[in-house]
């Protein structure tokens, strides 16, 4: 009986054959015609292999490596990189505690003063103003329609650093600060004649751009030297006292139309800040003072 075909290959496969060429016994593999010859590994491969195999039986016996059912193998050194994550994060937490307590004692000046304490308050006041403010001035601050653009230097209350501290701490017209500003803009619907209100509205388009119509500009000249002067100064440069923006340049809350002008002279929209330092405390809005007087409008 002939033996299956596969117990003949086998026993052919078991046949030691030697290369010619080499002198080196063949594996028995042969693909069209080359012959694999059964090269011993190098030592140094075969080496280095056995030291892997130890190196990694030691790795598991000194380092946490099995894993058990509720936890792993300790090991013998007790690392635990959990451990030193902890440490790590209890030295920062320890250092922005001591740089923190600075900040709270120190004055404005004096954390601008410290490029040290200065950076950390910005890097701090940037975290805080993405959660507390961008809401309304925008993730880079650069504000909206009826909010500021805190990157510019047009200031409604002043750009120095003690003026961006008040109006953080204290808000701008927030009931629940007795500190907080104070201005509004009187309505002058029904105290000015419908064309007067036009006329006012050109002359103040005409401040920093061109008017519509040239010949309001005169006699609205008039109606804003007798009702508006008072509060946003004879050329219409503002006033910070009161928080009278400033008209000649081309920063507008509301639109710098002459019809957006009269809506607004006719019935003004008044925004609100709340008052930051009773929700965040001393330190936190030292570092938004911080933060916003550097990024690019704030005043010596």
């Amino acid at each position: 009986m002939k033996p299956p075909a596969f117990l003949l290959r086998t026993i052919e496969m078991s046949k030691e054959e030697i290369d010619e060429v080499t002198g080196v016994s063949t594996t028995g593999h042969e693909w069209d015609g080359i012959k694999e010859l059964n090269n011993p590994m190098p030592r140094w491969w075969v080496r280095t292999f056995y030291a892997t195999i130890i190196w990694g039986i030691a790795y598991t016996i000194a380092m946490p490596a099995w894993p058990m059912i509720e936890s792993a193998t300790k090991g013998v050194l007790g690392y635990s990189s959990r451990a030193e994550l902890r440490a790590e994060l209890d030295e920062a937490t320890a250092t922005q505690a001591s740089r923190r307590t600075a900040i709270k004692e120190k004055s404005l000046n004096e954390i601008l003063a410290d490029d040290e304490l200065r950076r950390f308050a910005i890097s701090a006041g940037s975290a805080a103003f993405k959660v507390n403010c961008s809401q309304c001035h925008g993730s880079g601050a650069q504000g909206s329609p009826g909010y500021p653009n805190l990157n510019d230097d047009d200031w409604l209350w002043g750009g120095d650093i003690k003026s961006i501290y008040q109006s953080i701490a204290h808000g701008i017209r927030f009931n629940g600060d007795p500190d907080t500003r104070i201005s509004e803009m009187p309505a002058f619907a029904g105290v000015l004649e419908d064309k007067q209100i036009k006329e006012v509205a050109a002359y103040v388009a005409s401040l920093s751009n061109t008017s519509s119509d040239p010949a309001l500009v005169e006699p609205g000249k008039v109606v804003y030297e007798e009702n508006c002067a008072a509060c946003h100064g004879d050329g219409g440069q503002g006033g910070r006292d009161m928080g009278a923006p400033n008209l000649v340049d081309a920063i507008w809350f509301y639109g710098a139309s002459e019809a957006e002008i009269a809506a607004q002279v006719r019935a003004p929209k008044h925004g609100a800040m709340p008052a930051w330092l009773e929700r965040l405390g001393e330190t936190t809005v030292k570092e938004l003072a911080v933060y916003v007087h550097s990024l690019g409008g704030g005043e010596e």
